[in-house]
């Protein structure tokens, strides 16, 4: 640990920020007479942004680079400002340890120049222990006092000594048997963390699972629960914990789920085993849980921002409530009582909530728990898990997480227990953070009041509103599967942290997470959850998943034969934690170990029952930029900037609007955007620059802002606000920097005319100490007329800053350091290529050769027998649509690149065209070679049946764009065609109307389907209902788009066709027009029976004939037009080309004025 670098290092604070610590920093800074110039800070991430607020508003002015040392005029005296650990527990933590040996080697050296202060956060001051004041400390530390010096150092050695002493003596105590009580993810991620404090000897698990089972967690000091003749406890009633408690002699309980503290046991145990800790709230406390009614109430009461709402106990009542409101007031409807995660239903119009009411009162379609129902206002915004350690008097938060409930991506399909989540919540800013603190403290402070203290974990579901922050519910435990993602972020001793709840003392302990790490899990369940699923499946590859890097696997549905062999039981079967030093690493690791792990279907060894979501935290990797705003005037350049972000030209929000004016105008602008903007301003008056501009700062992070615009901001800057923002701010300057740089406003405009320029403009460049002089990031030009005045030109130029801005913005958003810091890899990307070469070489025709890895492709038309000056080339470009998202739910494949093609040369046979060679483009947030080689070999098997050669591709690797495990396709195909035979041709009434059959629903029309499977309470491992020869519904509906060229092309080449409808999106309605003059109809006269899933979807959906032919194929894949003469030898090259099956669908007609172009003379069978 480096020791050396900076005047005054501050070691070891953690999330704290004593104030006298605040004080002698910004003093020893601050002094224009001080040598000391530069903070660095170890293991003490609050205390940078705490020093910049007021009252301190000091900088850190972070030690420069080696290369400008000798620039800089270092403190005669070093100083290291170390907090000394509070426990015997923090102190034995690997980096605690670390952090006192260094200490004491700087010690032991004895340097002259080092001056080690102790801080004792039990006595809130620094050692030894004297009378001193401020200005006494500052007076010695400036001198260096060799006195002060030793006594410091004695004090510092002697607390270290101490601590020791304690760690030996602590080696001659067993440690403190934990009874956990529960059996999931959270409960084992409950056990690990503990098991890693040495002040616990073992944590016996009631039930338990699989992973607490396991015999190498943390040296076997986890266990499951067994009776006194060594039998498995399978229950958690209060009366077989107290038997528990009793024969174990357990010092703590830690109570995971809710169900258990709602009926009491903290209370049993209270009376049954006086003297052991129970971490966990009384049934009177748990309310908060137990009764949704009761906590809208008390949030009501204490004035705790939450939606408005009405408690109803009478279905009848609330019906007429509902009724009472504006149609456009949306309300979300609450079973008051426990309803395992799933009693809280979504309506979106009022005939739908009034049916959620019936659901939950009258069909009590969650018991009990539905005798009352909470009716409140739909809120809308970012949702939050925020957890916080209570100990009855006050709370301390942990970094907020977010969840998944959705079972399937995108979050559809139904609600589950949690399919994934990741921490820390970008959304939460450290002001929103603390605003959310505030609020869990007055809960705490509000329940001790009313006489039931609240102890344990308090868990706010929190909406981040446009109004602010809002308690959705509180629970009263740990979240399941955020403690996943917490925990492996928490540094303090986790047992104790809960010791000092349980003895209300959670002030004394510094509750810290580790700096600059994410965490994210993704659940793995048995596929059909959270509706009928199958258990018992072995479990194959957890070793291989474990032994990655920076993951852990929970266990929660889980147990473990006596073989060894690893079992599902439950529908969340496994939590995988990944951790780095960013959120797309964790992902990376978690997705990862994820693809090692399958349930094996006992009937076939080849089938994996697994399921996952594979966009977990997609929405905080595509977050928006965080813009802050300085400005002292009215800000006209912000106001373009402002729409951008509103209407999605920027992926971008304006987070706060600071300005030096009380009351300049562009303050008005930041409240119009909402109370969540942080508008504020700033007075200068007393300050130095840099006091300024360091609280500017600290306004600016606190609101989260990661890049700041300075619009009309007149002040100049300190070279720490330069230095803390570089290459994060920008301004606008009034002309062509270089040129006129300096000036202000109207004098820079004069400035150009007085030197006759005849080009004027502004400029957004980086700001740095040098005014004016920072990189430029864009120009913007107008000319300068003759006759200009300063005036006109000002108008001229300041209509540019806004666009110029955008354009800033825009830049910076596209920022990108290396593949390897974006997640992407270049060998990966290398690896697909070999891959996927021979499939591509398989596709080779005259005129191609199908190779990879170039720039381009190439084609040789002679070759493919068209000569040049008789060729039209045609194109054609398509994608699969969300049919990709069954592929990726499934893990199948192998056959939408088969899709991607087809929905490319159908349309190009339509206009005459042969398909002669195919590119494909494939996006994906991580590459997976197996995966994208399945969809390219798919691309290829596609391109041989069109017979085109598949000459090229490209793979975008894009973390930021698409999330770990997804992909999208694009398909691009070019065609040629002799000049005179491009169709529709001569297309008269008469001709004949032939139809091929297609392979199923194709490429289009599954958003609908989905929702139709949703609806009908399937998932895609269900037995297919509408063909069960066929396996599941994901096999039936992944069926590949039939590809019709080969059987077209003999009959284009005798000049058979007038035209061709390829029947995509739109169905026979709308497709068929396309290829009919105006003056044309079809009459429909023989369509065929509907295929048995367009039955299917028929029956589940409700449509009648109409709209089906406007959304499905409904059979129909292709059409032929024909002319009347070729009919009968069409079918029989038809059939020579293997369609067995074509049928006659009618014939063209004369059209009158503006009859439908398709007239059904045939009903859909």
């Amino acid at each position: 640990m480096d020791l050396s670098n900076g005047d005054i290092i501050v070691v070891g604070f953690g999330g704290t920020s004593p104030p006298p610590v605040l004080q002698l920093l910004s003093s020893l800074v601050s002094s224009s007479s001080s040598s000391f110039r530069t903070i660095r800070a170890i293991r003490s991430p609050a205390m940078e942004y705490e020093l910049m607020k007021a009252p301190y508003r000091t900088f850190f002015r972070n030690p420069p680079n080696k290369d400008d040392a000798d620039k800089t005029i270092h403190a005669k005296t070093h100083l290291i400002v170390y907090n000394l650990p509070t426990s015997l527990a923090e102190y034995l933590s690997p980096s605690s340890l670390a952090e006192a040996n260094a200490i004491r080697s700087r010690l032991y050296a004895k340097k002259d120049s080092d001056v080690v202060l102790a801080y004792d956060a039990t006595q809130n001051s620094f050692l030894p222990a004297t009378d001193k004041t401020n200005d006494d400390l500052l007076s010695a530390l400036h001198a260096n006092e060799t006195s002060f010096r030793n006594t410091a150092a004695r004090s510092t050695l002697a607390s270290l000594a101490s601590l020791d002493a304690l760690a030996a003596t602590s080696l001659q105590t067993p440690g403190d048997v934990v009874l956990l009580v529960g059996s999931g993810g959270r409960e084992h991620a409950l056990a690990v963390s503990l098991a890693s404090s040495p002040l616990v000897r073992t944590v016996v698990c009631v039930p338990g699972n699989g992973g607490t089972a396991s015999s190498d967690e943390r040296s076997s000091k986890i266990v499951n629960a067994t009776d006194s003749e060594g039998n498995s406890v399978e229950d958690s009633k209060n009366e077989t914990i107290v038997e528990l408690v009793k024969r174990l002699s357990v010092d703590m309980v830690v109570v995971g789920p809710e169900q258990p503290l709602v009926d009491g046991l903290v209370d049993c145990l209270e009376v049954e085993c006086r003297g052991v800790r129970v971490f966990g709230p009384t049934k009177a406390a748990a309310e908060l849980e137990a009764s949704k009614a009761f906590t809208k109430d008390f949030l009501q009461q204490h004035n705790i921002p939450t939606a408005k709402y009405r408690n109803f106990t009478s279905p009848d009542e609330a019906i007429a409530y509902v009724q009472s409101l504006s149609p456009t007031d949306r309300q979300v409807v609450k079973a008051s009582g426990l309803a395992a995660g799933k009693g809280v239903l979504l309506p979106t119009t009022p005939a739908e909530t009034i049916d959620a009411i019936r659901e939950i009162m009258s069909d009590k379609a969650f018991g009990a728990a539905g005798d009352t129902c909470v009716i409140e206002s739909f809120l809308t915004g970012p949702e939050a898990s925020c957890l916080a350690f209570c100990d009855g008097k006050t709370a301390v938060l942990m970094p907020a997480a977010q969840d998944h409930k959705r079972a399937l991506d995108n979050d559809e399909g139904l609600n589950t227990g949690g399919m994934g989540a990741y921490a820390p919540a970008p959304c939460v800013t450290p002001e929103l953070h603390r605003e959310i603190e505030d609020m869990c403290k007055k809960t705490v402070e509000k329940m001790a009041e009313r006489g039931t203290p609240y102890v344990g974990v308090l868990y706010a579901g929190m909406m981040l509103t446009p109004n602010g922050p809002s308690v959705l519910e509180f629970n009263c435990r740990f979240g399941d599967p955020e403690t996943q993602v917490l925990l492996p972020l928490l540094e303090t001793d986790l047992y104790e942290i809960m010791i000092a709840c349980c003895d209300g003392k959670l002030d004394t302990v510094d509750v810290r997470f580790k700096e600059n790490v994410s965490a994210a899990t993704v659940v793995c369940a048995a596929k059909g959850y959270p509706e009928a699923y199958p258990k018992g499946m072995p479990i194959k590859g957890l070793d291989a998943a474990e032994s990655i890097d920076n993951v852990k696997v929970y266990h929660a549905g889980t147990k473990i034969d006596p073989d060894g062999t690893v079992r599902c039981t439950g529908g969340r079967v496994l939590a995988v934690t990944g951790t780095g030093p960013s959120l797309t690493d964790a992902l990376a690791a978690s997705y990862k170990a994820v693809k090692n792990i399958s349930f094996l279907d006992p009937s076939d060894p080849a089938r994996n029952l697994l399921h996952y979501r594979t966009d977990i935290a997609k929405g905080a990797i595509r977050k928006k930029l965080r813009i802050g705003v300085m400005g002292s005037t009215r800000g006209t350049a912000l106001l373009p900037v402002m729409e951008a972000c509103a209407d999605g030209t920027l992926h971008a929000e304006i987070v706060a609007v600071v300005s030096n004016r009380s009351e300049a105008p562009i303050l008005e602008k930041g409240r119009g955007l909402g109370p969540t903007v942080t508008t504020r301003f700033v007075s200068s008056k007393g300050l130095s620059r840099e006091r300024f501009d360091a609280e500017c700062t600290s306004v600016l992070v606190g609101a989260g802002v990661e890049y700041v615009l300075l619009v009309g901001y007149m002040r100049i800057l300190s070279k720490q606000f330069t230095d803390y923002w570089a290459g994060r701010c920008v301004n606008v300057h009034p002309s062509l920097l270089p040129k006129h740089a300096g000036g202000m406003d109207l004098e820079v405009h004069q400035a150009v005319i007085d030197a006759n320029e005849t080009e004027s403009g502004c400029t957004i460049h980086e700001v740095t100490e040098e005014v004016d002089g920072g990189p430029i990031v864009v120009q913007k030009v107008v000319k300068v007329e003759p006759g200009e005045t300063a005036e006109s030109l000002k108008t001229k130029v300041q209509a540019l800053e806004g666009p110029a801005f955008i354009e800033a913005i825009q830049k910076k958003c596209k920022t990108t350091i290396s593949y390897a810091d974006a997640g992407v890899s270049i060998d990966a990307g290398n690896s697909l290529v070999e891959l996927i070469k021979p499939a591509c070489k398989a596709t080779r025709r005259p005129g191609c050769d199908a190779d990879l890895g170039g720039f381009g492709g190439l084609f040789d038309l002679a070759a493919a027998g068209y000569k040049s000056e008789n060729t039209i080339i045609i194109g054609a470009t398509d994608g699969v649509g969300t049919k990709l998202r069954i592929a990726h739910i499934t893990k199948k494949h192998e056959t939408v690149g088969i899709d991607l093609v087809a929905m490319c040369v159908n349309d190009l046979i339509v206009a005459g065209g042969e398909p002669l060679f195919f590119l494909d483009y494939f996006a994906t947030g991580k590459l997976d070679v197996e995966e994208a080689a399945s969809v390219v070999r798919g691309i290829a098997e596609g391109c041989k049946q069109a017979g085109c050669g598949l000459i090229g591709g490209e793979t975008a690797e894009m973390p930021s764009m698409y999330a770990p495990g997804d992909y999208d396709l694009a398909g691009f195909s070019v065609g040629a065609v002799h000049k005179d035979r491009v169709l529709p041709k001569n297309v008269c009434a008469g001709n004949i109307l032939l139809g091929l059959p297609s392979s199923g629903i194709h490429s289009n029309g599954f958003s609908l389907v989905r929702k139709l499977i949703d609806k009908a309470n399937l998932d895609y491992e269900s037995v297919c209902p509408w063909d069960k020869t066929i396996g599941t519904v994901g096999d039936a509906l992944l069926t590949p788009t039939k590809i019709y060229v080969k059987c077209c092309l003999p009959l284009l080449r005798k000049e058979m066709l007038t035209g061709l409808a390829h029947i995509t999106g739109g169905g026979l309605l709308e497709n068929l027009p396309r290829s009919l003059p105006s003056n044309l109809k079809a009459e429909i006269t023989g369509h065929p029976p509907l295929p048995n899933v367009f039955s299917w979807m028929k029956q589940t959906s409700g449509l009648d004939d109409r709209e089906m032919l406007r959304t499905f194929n409904c059979g129909i894949g292709m059409v032929l037009i024909v002319k009347k003469e070729c009919v009968d030898e069409a079918k029989d090259l038809l059939r020579d080309a293997g369609e067995s099956v074509v049928y006659d669908l009618g014939q063209l007609v004369d059209r009158q004025c503006k009859e439908e172009q398709v007239e059904m003379k045939c009903l859909l069978a």
